[in-house]
């Protein structure tokens, strides 16, 4: 039995072995991580300022009646178009004949008294140059003449007030070329002369519908992005899918406060000479503060990406090693001496040790105030260009490194140090903190991560 049992140890023992051979094997997988991914690409972007406005005539002409009375005729109605001088309505004028005849006579009978006066006067002086009157009668004549030529002359201007009511404020008429948009009147109505408390408006004339204007109401926060000349891209409500262009024309300094909010009127000239846009129209307003073409663009949800399975450390050795990539060899021998005396700090801690990291990286140590390269913003060698080499680089963008994370070669985890432009809300202005001959165009980086 002795000589039998040892090959049947033997036997447990490898198939203790083979059965755990075969667990490990059979051990149920860890979870498996997949990324989305975008592409960094070129394009266009635009930094917008959004506000709310209408659509108004450049300017508008409220015309009042000059007398009263009551409307005869009317000769235009809404939308005609009209000129300077052009008869709108025509009010009744039988009352005023009737006292353009009676002050007619008035005229005739202080004519004839001035005349008849007049004669008396010039009898009157002859008598005085013989001295057969005496002086006081001489003056009295002449006043009487005064008189009668005053009362002449009143005569003459009333009746030349009834005339130029007859002919000119019987007669309503357009003080400048444009179109009706008002009428407020209808024959057989009683109007009051524009100087009456009570008076109205009995037409609206708008000058030129060819040109208008929107007055658009821009917050406080918003309102020093906006500037005379600016590009001005807006929409209607009313006519969807067309988008309209305009200019700034003005801003008006006079604030208004609805419910503590403060806003601004900006004033925006708009083309108008098909004729689609009509007074009053409701418009949604894009002021166009910044645009940059053919950039470097990237979703915004790259640049807020972290890995989720990588600890706080090893995500800021991960940047600090990418920065020292785009590092030159002084700065790069700089950093790691800091890292190394940040290591051996008394009390150092795997907090404090992974924001020493970020520091050096991202605040001070290569990159913070003045980039690789040596100029401002991005520095990135001759020229400053951070892209291909396809198209200027474009104005220096400013601010610490943002990280961009990808899968390198090896599959692993790899972040890329890049500075941020204008942002459309969706996608963001990028260059890259890098060698300038790197080109980015078509790059993946990524999006988010699935378990």
């Amino acid at each position: 039995m002795l000589s039998g049992g040892k090959p049947l140890f033997s036997r447990l023992i490898f198939l203790v072995i083979t059965g755990l051979s075969l667990g490990g094997c059979l051990k149920p997988a860890g979870r498996v991580k997949t990324y989305d991914y975008a592409e960094i690409r070129r394009g266009t972007l635009e930094k917008t300022v959004s506000a709310g406005g209408a659509l108004k005539p450049v300017a508008t002409v409220s015309v009042l009646a000059r007398m009263s009375g009551k409307v005869e005729t009317i000769y235009v109605d809404y939308n005609d178009r009209i000129h300077k001088g052009d008869i709108l309505a025509e009010l009744n004028t039988d009352m005023l004949r009737l006292q353009r005849e009676q002050q007619l006579a008035a005229v005739i009978k202080a004519r004839a008294n001035h005349e008849l006066q007049l004669l008396n006067y010039q009898n009157q002086e002859k008598l005085a140059e013989k001295n057969l009157i005496s002086e006081y009668e001489l003056k009295t004549a002449r006043t009487a003449l005064n008189v009668q030529s005053a009362e002449l002359s009143a005569a003459e201007a009333s009746l030349r007030v009834i005339e130029t009511e007859i002919n000119q404020y019987a007669l309503i008429t357009s003080p400048i070329d444009g179109i009706v948009l008002e009428r407020n009147i209808s024959e057989g109505a009683t109007v009051v002369e524009g100087s009456s408390s009570n008076s109205s408006s009995i037409f609206t004339l708008a000058e030129n519908l060819e040109e208008m204007q929107i007055e658009a109401g821009v917050g406080e926060l918003d309102i020093p992005s906006i500037r005379q000349g600016q590009a001005v891209r807006f929409t209607l409500e009313a006519l969807p899918g067309k988008t309209y262009a305009g200019i700034v024309e003005t801003i008006r300094l006079m604030p208004t406060v609805q419910d503590n909010v403060v806003s601004y009127t900006v004033i925006i000239n708009v083309n108008n000479r098909d004729g689609s846009l009509l007074p009053g129209m409701t418009c949604a307003v894009e002021f166009i503060e910044e645009r940059n073409e053919n950039i470097l663009i990237v979703p915004n949800g790259a640049l807020r990406y972290q890995p989720v399975g990588l600890s706080p450390e090893e995500i800021a050795e991960r940047i600090f090693n990418a920065g020292l990539r785009g590092m030159t060899e002084t700065q790069r021998t700089e950093a790691l001496a800091k890292r190394e005396q940040a290591r051996e700090a008394p009390g150092e801690t795997r907090e404090t040790r992974q924001a020493g990291l970020s520091e050096l990286v991202m605040g001070g140590g290569g990159f913070g105030g003045r980039p690789p390269g040596g100029g401002p913003g991005m520095g990135n060698g001759p020229g400053n260009r951070g892209d291909s080499g396809n198209a200027p680089a474009g104005p220096a963008l400013e601010g610490a490194p943002k990280t961009l994370w990808y899968l390198n070669g090896e599959g692993k985890l790899d972040c890329l140090l890049v500075r941020t432009g204008i942002s459309d809300g969706s996608f963001t202005e990028i260059r890259p903190v890098l060698a300038p001959e790197e080109d980015l165009t078509g790059m993946r980086v990524i999006l988010r991560e699935r378990v």
